[in-house]
Formats: structure tokens, C-alpha cells, sequence
């Protein structure tokens, strides 16, 4: 989730539940006055009523039916003694209208100038204080409404503003590339933190390409200066195997240095590389057809290792194609062709298949590989090929990494490597 929509979602939630108890708040706030109002209402009532009662005694027997009604009756000083008024709610069927309408009720007690004690029963219609309160809630949830769709936009359209900067530093970090000329990035903003964000970017990016530089330089010239004591060893050698006065023996030392020496230049080369690769030095990319690399590899190492007597069968069933560097997507299948004609038994069976989005290598073999392991550096399922580095995977799935290639292995009594290529 982004920033932006994740900020945005949580202060969202916040303004919905801050909104929602103050608006419950304010709504029973405003109920609570309502009806404070009316008890009040209730009260002054009683005083006029009791008061005229008490000026004219004949009103004791009289009794008020309309909406604003009360009832008197007289009840015992034991009852008089206990009694607390109160307030509810409740009905009263109004004979006028021919229906029940809703009322507020109040009884009291007092003493009329008999000295008896009398029940006072007051009910005041509540039909104006229920419309309120409808017309209060309908607008209170509009208001909530309208308010939270106007603070949710709002704060989108700020953060939105707010994280601008940010935005654009996302964009130039997608856009750096190590060895390519990075774009340019205005490091200035009125926001503190994004400044400082900004600049360290862009130290850190040339702090970057320097170390990258430096690492090139290195891997080039170590790479270099390698190569030319391993090439003037290599000649010593074969001008030594040329001499005439030396015996078996020395001849069988003399092909075993040079067999270790040979190993060592193609694990110079093969270091190269892999340094090269997860460096990004392969910048060039062109769309390469698969097919005719399979053809040319299978050709090339099927007389190379003529001696193991295997047999090839290509089968073509789609056009595979992959925008990638041509002499890497050569290496890719070169690598993994060589390791199923390296590990197959003499007399084995090496099969490449060519779909349309998929490349599949298929060999002889005893027994399954370890998933694992296989693709870590060095490592030797077979440690009968002494000529091999323990590169050639390693390389392949570096090489598929760098253009988000799959690259699967499963053994069903032969081995399969499998290429899935990107659409």
C-alpha cells in the first residue's frame, strides 16, 4: 500500500470516528435540553395549577381533558409522606382527535387548603418535541455526511500536495541506473525532512557510482593482469610438452597442470562475468530469438563432446523470443546445455525443447539434484568433472534474474531445467 492511501485511510478512519462521537454527543446533548425544556414546561404548570387550586378550592374537582390535561386525586398522608415525583414518557387518548398521542407526564404532590393531600397528574403533548428531534437527527446526519466527504477530500487533496516531493524522488530513484548518467532531481522543497531526504539521495547516489566505478576499474584490471601471467604460463607449458627428452610421466604432470590452469582462465572469466551481470554492465538489449542460439549451442558442444556418444533432439514448437542482451541469452543457453551434456551418462539422451514463452532442457540422470543447491556458486553435485568450475548455474540464474526469467528445475527420472520467459 502506498504512503499516500495509507496516511489517507487512517486519518480518514480517525475524522469518521471523531466525527461519529461528537455528532452522538451533540445528539443527545440537544435530546437532553429538549427534554430538560419540557420538564421544565411541566413545572411551571404545576406552580399555576397549584396555586389556583390553592386560591380556589372548587378546582380540586375539576379536571382539564384536552391536550394540555391534568387529573387531581387525593391520596393518604402515609403515601404523601414517601412520595418523589417524577417524569416519562407515555400515551393519552385525545377524544378530539380520535387517537393516541404521545405526552410528557409529571406527578407531584401537595397539600390544598383542606389539608388533605392531592395527586397532581400533568401531561404536556410532546407531538412538536418528536418533530424536533427528527428534523435535528435528519439534519445532524447530513451535516456528518457532508462534512466528512468535504475533510476526507480535502486532506487527500493536502497529502497529495504534502507528498509531491516524495513522489518525485520515488520516480528518479526508479530512473538510476549504476554507469548511466542519472537525471536530474531538484533537491528543494519546504518541507524539512524531504530536503534532507533529497539531498542524502543524491549523495548517496554518487557515492554509489563511485564505489561502482571503482569495483569496474578493480574486476577489469584484476581480470587483466590475470589473464596474462595464466596466457605466458599456458605457452611455457605447451612449448614444454614439445620437448623431445621428456618421458610419460612427465608428459601425464605436464597435461595435468595444463588441465588446472585451463580451469583457472575459465574460472577468471567465468568471475568476470557474474561480476559484469549483477553489476547491470549489460545494458543493450535487443529482441533474441531463441531458437537459433539452441541450434547453434547444440551444435557447437555436441562435437566438442563427441567422445561421450549422446544423441540431441530439438523440438521446436513456438517462436521464443526475450528482450535481453543477445550475447547473454546466448551464455544463458549455452551454460544450461552444457551442464545436461556434462552430467549425462555416456550414451544419454539431451533434449531442448522450444515453446513459445518457455525453453526446456531435459538429460539422463541416476538420481535428483538437491533444489537448493544447485544454483549456489561453486557447488558440485558431481564431483567426478573436475574440469567444471561450479559456475556454469550460477551464472545462468544470474542471467535470468537480471531479465526476471524463471528458471525451474524437476526430475521425473531425468533432469529438467525449465526457462520461463516474461511476456
Amino acid at each position: 500500500m502506498r504512503l499516500l492511501r495509507y496516511t489517507h485511510l487512517n486519518l480518514s478512519v480517525l475524522l469518521f470516528l471523531l466525527l461519529g462521537g461528537w455528532g452522538t454527543f451533540f445528539y443527545f446533548t440537544i435530546i437532553d435540553e429538549v427534554m430538560d425544556e419540557t420538564d421544565d414546561a411541566l413545572d411551571n404548570y404545576r406552580d399555576i395549577i397549584v396555586g389556583k387550586i390553592l386560591a380556589d378550592s372548587t378546582l380540586l374537582t375539576s379536571e382539564d381533558q384536552v391536550i394540555h390535561s391534568y387529573s387531581i386525586r387525593p391520596i393518604t398522608p402515609e403515601k404523601a409522606e414517601n412520595y418523589r415525583e417524577r417524569f416519562y414518557d407515555g400515551k393519552v387518548y385525545i377524544e378530539t382527535e380520535n387517537e393516541f398521542e404521545p405526552v410528557r407526564i409529571m406527578k407531584s404532590c401537595f397539600m390544598a387548603t383542606d389539608l388533605q393531600y392531592y395527586e397532581l397528574e400533568l401531561r404536556l403533548s410532546t407531538l412538536e418535541r418528536d418533530d424536533l428531534i427528527a428534523a435535528i437527527l435528519k439534519y445532524l446526519v447530513a451535516l456528518y455526511a457532508v462534512l466528512l466527504c468535504c475533510l476526507v477530500f480535502s486532506t487527500r487533496l493536502i497529502l497529495k500536495s504534502v507528498f509531491r516531493p516524495l513522489d518525485r524522488l520515488l520516480e528518479w530513484l526508479k530512473t538510476v541506473t549504476p554507469g548511466q548518467p542519472a537525471p536530474p532531481l531538484d533537491p528543494h522543497t519546504r518541507i524539512l525532512e524531504f530536503r534532507t531526504l533529497n539531498r542524502a539521495a543524491l549523495d548517496m547516489h554518487e557515492r554509489t557510482e563511485k564505489a561502482y566505478r571503482e569495483q569496474k576499474e578493480f574486476i577489469e584490471n584484476a581480470s587483466h593482469e590475470l589473464q596474462t601471467p595464466l596466457a605466458i604460463v599456458r605457452g611455457k607449458l605447451e612449448l614444454l610438452a614439445d620437448h623431445d627428452n621428456l618421458n610419460e610421466e612427465e608428459l601425464k604432470e605436464i597435461d595435468d597442470m595444463y588441465r588446472s590452469l585451463n580451469r583457472a582462465v575459465q574460472l577468471n572469466k567465468s568471475l568476470l562475468l557474474l561480476s559484469r551481470i549483477q553489476n547491470g554492465q549489460f545494458t543493450q538489449t535487443t529482441e533474441v530469438a531463441m531458437a537459433p542460439h539452441v541450434r547453434q549451442t547444440v551444435e557447437m558442444l555436441s562435437d566438442i563432446y563427441e567422445d561421450k556418444k549422446l544423441s540431441f533432439g530439438i523440438r521446436e514448437e513456438g517462436g521464443c523470443t526475450a528482450r535481453m542482451d543477445e550475447s547473454l541469452a546466448h551464455t544463458l543457453l549455452a551454460n544450461l546445455i552444457k551442464n545436461a551434456i556434462v552430467h549425462s551418462p555416456d550414451g544419454g539422451h539431451v533434449d531442448v525443447r522450444v515453446g513459445s514463452r518457455e525453453v526446456e532442457i531435459s538429460n539422463d540422470g541416476p538420481s535428483a539434484l538437491d533444489p537448493r543447491q544447485i544454483f549456489r556458486r561453486f557447488h558440485k553435485g558431481d564431483t567426478l568433472h573436475k574440469e567444471s568450475t561450479g559456475l556454469g548455474l550460477s551464472i545462468a540464474q544470474s542471467i535470468a534474474s537480471l531479465y526476471n526469467i524463471g528458471i525451474d528445475y524437476r526430475y521425473d527420472g531425468r533432469h529438467h531445467f525449465t526457462l520461463k520467459f516474461p511476456k
